[in-house]
């Protein structure tokens, strides 16, 4: 798995995690006061985790890995970005949280965290990553326990049709291999920044995510479509309720999507 696409990703969130500890979008400081960075529609989904091992894919800088420990459970979080895994042990370190973080791609989950869990969590621009759905989805299956259950939150893949303006469509619904490259100079995080990234990454359809967790051996639970979003990330994002955005120029589109499932006892 560590081609061209994935060592250039790896290096983008290498560059991006600094920049990313300072900004106000993480606000770092009021989480180490104790704000918790998960948003409501997977502590909702999600429930009550105190007393039960969490596994957190894609963890970044282990923010929200972290948020799950603070409310009980026994976490471990993993990701690919070594800048993400050093900076994550250093806040578990720094606050006394128990919590263990491996550095290892994302389909060598199985091998760098062990099975059993009771909860494999992900969440938010981490779909995106990968070109083939399927082999996520059997590390996915095989960290769980039997009646284990899989949570994904992920923003919705309309949106990413667009250009970056939102005005007009310009990139395939699902790629189907064919990777998106992309070169920005700023991260969402902190669009002042200056850094300089290359991106590969591919759109995946609801209906490939599904069926890859399905192939996995996973029995579907909950598919849920939101008209909003916890992160005005997107163009003209406007915040109506409290951690609600919406976008003007997409009045009531599905912006966020998320899927419960477990591996059958």
């Amino acid at each position: 798995m560590a081609d061209d696409w994935n060592a250039r990703n790896r290096a983008s969130w290498n560059a991006r995690t600094p920049v990313h500890l300072a900004s106000r979008f993480y606000d770092l400081e009021g989480w180490k006061r104790g704000a918790c960075s998960l948003k409501p529609i997977e502590l909702e989904e999600v429930g009550n985790v105190r007393g039960l091992r969490l596994l957190h894919l894609q963890c970044h800088f282990g923010q929200d890995t972290l948020s799950w420990a603070r409310r009980g459970a026994d976490v471990v979080g993993l990701d690919f970005s070594e800048a993400g895994v050093a900076a994550a042990r250093g806040l578990a370190a720094e606050l006394g949280i128990p919590a263990r973080f491996v550095c290892a791609d994302v389909h060598e989950a199985v091998a760098a965290a062990g099975g059993g869990f009771d909860i494999v969590f992900t969440s938010y621009g981490v779909l995106n990553w990968l070109p083939d759905l399927d082999p996520w989805a059997r590390q996915v299956a095989a960290c769980l326990r039997p009646g284990g259950r899989f949570h994904l939150v992920e923003f919705h893949p309309f949106v990413w049709v667009f250009d970056d303006a939102l005005e007009r469509i310009a990139y395939p619904w699902d790629s189907r291999g064919a990777p998106i490259r992309s070169e920005q100079s700023r991260t969402y995080a902190d669009p002042d920044a200056e850094l300089e990234l290359v991106d590969d990454s591919w759109n995946h359809g609801i209906g490939t995510v599904v069926t890859a967790l399905l192939r996995a051996g996973l029995v579907l639970d909950a598919l849920r479509e939101h008209d909003w979003s916890p992160y005005g990330v997107f163009p003209g994002s406007v915040e109506g309720a409290p951690g609600r955005f919406h976008v003007e120029k997409l009045p009531g589109a599905p912006l966020v999507y998320s899927i419960a499932a477990h591996r059958p006892a």
